[in-house]
């Protein structure tokens, strides 16, 4: 079940960033940012109450240790955002969310590090595969000209997006509820935050983000939708397998991102980058193989 819900997620998130770069072109980082979280927070209440319709259970108990959890998933997830929509600006589509991708590795180390999760050797040569792609990548003209400062941003923006991943199964463990309800209270409180904190920086610092949002209803949507959903496939995915499977595996997603890049957003991809991204995912099948 984590297998297809780990699909689903990156079916949904491939689109999702690419309609997320669609709308980095028109509006700041923040307001894309926020486009991610504005309408998801409903939608994942409305996905909660369907659970509870379908197998009514109990309320979570709510602990401080539960509470740290959501607030760094949440923080994590924010910074992550920012920083992939700056790759957006710094490269292409399909380049950006590659780069993104590091995300995978750093979670595979941390998880290994800090989180008890173990790798075969197949497993680390995955990881060290997966970490040259995300290199070239971060390249122009391979391996004698990286640019450090894309590579240096994709990487603190895997690390974001593999410390909220890391934290949000930590949260959902935690809580005294089955599958998959307790992955649906970690969604609801981790988006419902991340959107309040959001909305008030905002309207504190730049109101006219704000209006720029209202002025285009159906990408926001669109990136809110997408988000929703495919983070309704992480959430429940990592509540059933360890982060760094769940992630590697989601590295399928970069398959997702060429097509939707090619046939979608008329971008060009060269060869070089076609390859980086055949041996993401060849790293991605090899560390869940172990």
């Amino acid at each position: 079940m984590w297998i297809l819900f780990t699909l689903l997620a990156a079916f949904m998130q491939a689109w999702r960033n690419a309609f997320q770069s669609q709308l980095s072109k028109e509006v700041k980082v923040a307001g894309v940012t926020l486009a991610r979280f504005l309408w998801a927070a409903p939608i994942a209440a409305l996905y909660l109450v369907c659970l509870y319709l379908w197998q009514p259970v109990g309320w979570p108990d709510i602990t401080a240790e539960f509470s740290l959890y959501v607030l760094g998933a949440s923080a994590g997830q924010i910074l992550a955002t920012v920083l992939m929509v700056k790759l957006f600006k710094l490269k292409n589509f399909a380049i950006g969310a590659g780069l993104a991708k590091s995300e995978a590795l750093v979670a595979a180390f941390l998880g290994v590090l800090f989180f008890g999760t173990q790798l075969t050797g197949l497993g680390w040569l995955g990881v060290i595969i997966g970490g040259l792609a995300v290199f070239m990548m971060s390249s122009a003209k391979g391996f004698k000209d990286i640019s450090f400062k894309t590579a240096l941003i994709g990487i603190a923006c895997g690390t974001g997006f593999a410390l909220t991943s890391l934290w949000v199964r930590e949260a959902s463990l935690i809580l005294n509820l089955p599958f998959p309800h307790r992955a649906a209270w970690v969604l609801l409180f981790v988006i419902t935050l991340q959107t309040i904190v959001l909305l008030v920086y905002l309207l504190y610092t730049d109101k006219q983000t704000l209006l720029d949002l209202i002025d285009r209803p159906k990408p926001t949507f669109l990136i809110s939708f997408t988000s929703c959903i495919g983070s309704i496939g992480w959430f429940s995915a990592m509540s059933l397998q360890a982060v760094p499977y769940v992630k590697t595996l989601g590295q399928i997603e970069v398959f997702f991102t060429l097509l939707i890049s090619m046939f979608w957003l008329k971008q060009k991809v060269a060869i070089k980058d076609m390859l980086a991204l055949i041996l993401i995912a060849l790293a991605a099948i090899m560390v869940v193989w172990r």
